[in-house]
């Protein structure tokens, strides 16, 4: 058997490559080049990148909120981050809220107080500005 770093054919004549060594240094304008258009990044996000600001600590807490404010933003309650524009897609809402759904079902029994307190209060709200939005036009 051939490795795929020979780049050999295999036995179901697919010819892997290994080109991770050819690849060892991406400049900026290369790693733009392969992400294509739209991941540009903003001039307040690349100043923070090279402050290297510390990130908060991740948890259950930090996740839910997370998730929350994604609704909050395809309900069009909270501007696309890096713009002041406005979007409601109520398709990703919907899909969002259903994920905390899930967590809140599979994670029954496992949770702080406060991590059932915070998860509950989140899909009411959030379910009733769906509701909300979902009635306007």
């Amino acid at each position: 058997m051939t490795s795929p770093s020979d780049g050999a054919k295999g036995d179901d004549g697919i010819k892997v490559t290994d080109r991770r060594s050819s690849a060892e240094s991406v400049t900026e304008e290369s790693a733009g080049a392969v992400k294509g258009p739209g991941w540009e990044m903003h001039e307040d996000a690349r100043a923070a990148e090279k402050r290297e600001l510390p990130l908060p600590p991740f948890n259950f807490s930090t996740f839910c909120l997370s998730l929350a404010t994604s609704t909050m933003i395809h309900l069009g309650l909270a501007p696309v981050p890096g713009s002041e524009q406005i979007e409601r897609q109520l398709p990703l809402a919907k899909q969002t809220i259903d994920i905390l759904g899930l967590l809140q079902e599979k994670t029954k029994g496992n949770l702080t107080s406060e991590e059932e307190h915070l998860l509950s209060n989140l899909l009411y709200d959030l379910r009733l500005r769906y509701v909300e939005a979902k009635g306007k036009p």
